[in-house]
């Protein structure tokens, strides 16, 4: 993953964190939700990040046995 999607997504999840716990303190059930659904999606956007990764690390590792032959 590149290290401004690995910025970008760790900021995400780290701002839904705040949310979160600005709606816990301030009993705002609407906004500790909000913060809730915003770390699951800077989540998911990681393992996705992950994933697109390691299939392109596959991807690469196939060509590299490929040329070898």
């Amino acid at each position: 993953m590149g290290a401004v999607d690995e910025a970008k997504h760790k900021a995400q999840e780290l701002i839904g964190q705040a949310k979160e716990k600005f709606g816990d303190a301030t009993d705002n059930h609407s906004l500790q939700a909000e913060g809730v659904a915003e770390q699951a999606k800077a989540k998911a956007a990681q393992v996705g990040d992950d994933l697109r990764d390691a299939v392109r690390g596959r991807d690469r590792d196939e060509q590299e046995t490929e040329q070898r032959r």
